[in-house]
């Protein structure tokens, strides 16, 4: 009998407990063919406060602590020489979550052996170019990688027509989402409303989940909203700098509006369950376009029509489950908002689009078994 190979996977995310699912996850879906090790920082720096490495017993991945130096910056941090010894331990190849340009994954594909295969994954999505140290950094990375895993297929096409990317093996995989924790829950929708002062008997909601900021299109949003004649109310989930702008805007709507700030992960479900559709009208900047929108996913998860906008990511994430709209016309939004607060049959329709789509492409063990199996072939294709 084979012994099972033996996956090591290195990132800075697997300081906080939620994002080791992927790790997880291929942990139970490889079970008895893969070994797999987790690496993460024993503490870094957060936003609010530092974030301390924590355990859960329930865990399936091998969980491995080491220590991070000067995590206040994401490009410049580096890993304690302690993670050489993950690397070196037996490793039939190392999964790198980080972004081949930093300083830290320029450390992990030192750190691996020659011999072991190196896989990197990344979000970049934007044609750009890097000042020394993190061009040579994203050269080397990719001199040394086996492949590389793009999490959107516009990163996929991006990094396609860098030099050398197309050198190597690559797979577009999506990001994940847990299907059973977002789910559709019409009671905890209800509570929701409720305690925001709503009754169930009220026009449709139509939501907002993210960040408060231009570029995610509230603006178009409350545009389109202030001329429909279809009767609505608005709920907005999230926080950031433009909070004031949308708090003045709600002012004149009165009793339609409801914005909720703080809310953590847990309660992300019981938010889109209150609505009736969510809108992500995102747009694209010199500097930014959607990379993904975890937001759509956690969405049709929750069995919630998705209206988006065709920036970046987002038209392959939705897919043919919600609707594309276009992010400089908010006409468009208006005439399909109201047509499909008009049309509960309409709401049920794209309400099982998405849910089907968050099963089939989206959940966990499907996202995982994508990149064990890319990792086969990888193996295959050095033997």
């Amino acid at each position: 009998m084979m012994r099972p190979r033996k996956l090591v996977t290195v990132s800075h995310s697997y300081v906080v407990t939620l994002n080791r699912r992927l790790a997880n996850e291929m942990a139970r879906v490889g079970a008895g063919r893969w070994d797999v090790t987790a690496v993460a920082p024993k503490s870094f720096h957060g936003d609010l406060s530092p974030l301390v490495l924590q355990r859960d017993p329930q865990e399936a991945v091998n969980l491995e602590g080491v220590p991070a130096y000067f995590s206040r910056s994401l490009h410049g941090f580096v890993y304690g020489p302690e993670v050489h010894a993950h690397l070196s331990r037996g490793a039939d190849l190392v999964h790198l979550w980080e972004e081949p340009y930093v300083l830290s994954g320029l450390e992990v594909a030192l750190m691996t052996p020659a011999h072991v295969p190196l896989v990197f994954c990344t979000f970049q999505n934007l044609a750009k170019r890097y000042p020394p140290p993190f061009a040579q950094a994203e050269r080397f990375v990719l001199r040394r990688a086996a492949g590389w895993i793009a999490w959107g297929q516009t990163v996929h096409d991006n990094l396609l027509a860098r030099p050398g990317y197309e050198q190597r093996p690559s797979r577009f995989i999506p990001v994940g989402v847990d299907v059973e924790h977002f789910r559709p829950d019409p009671e905890a929708g209800r509570a929701f409303r409720e305690r925001l002062g709503w009754t169930s008997e009220g026009p449709p909601v139509v939501g907002y989940l993210g960040r408060f900021v231009p570029e995610k299109g509230l603006r178009l949003l409350m545009d389109a909203l202030n001329r429909m004649t279809t009767p609505w109310r608005a709920l907005f989930v999230g926080g950031g700098p433009l909070e004031v702008d949308l708090r003045a805007w709600a002012a004149r709507h009165g009793d339609r509006v409801r914005i909720v700030t703080g809310v953590k992960h847990a309660e992300v479900p019981r938010a889109l369950n209150a609505m009736d559709v969510l809108c992500a009208p995102s747009q694209t900047t010199p500097a930014w376009k959607e990379q993904f929108g975890r937001m759509l996913a956690e969405a049709f998860a929750c069995g919630v029509p998705v209206f988006a906008s065709d920036s970046g990511e987002i038209p392959h994430t939705v897919g043919d489950a919600g609707r594309i709209l276009p992010e400089s016309y908010g006409g468009a939004w208006i005439t399909a908002l109201e047509e499909l607060l008009e049309s509960p049959a309409q709401r049920q329709e794209l309400s099982t689009r998405g849910r089907e789509r968050a099963v089939s492409r989206f959940a966990w063990p499907v996202v995982a078994k994508a990149h064990l199996d890319f990792f086969e072939q990888v193996l295959e294709r050095k033997a």
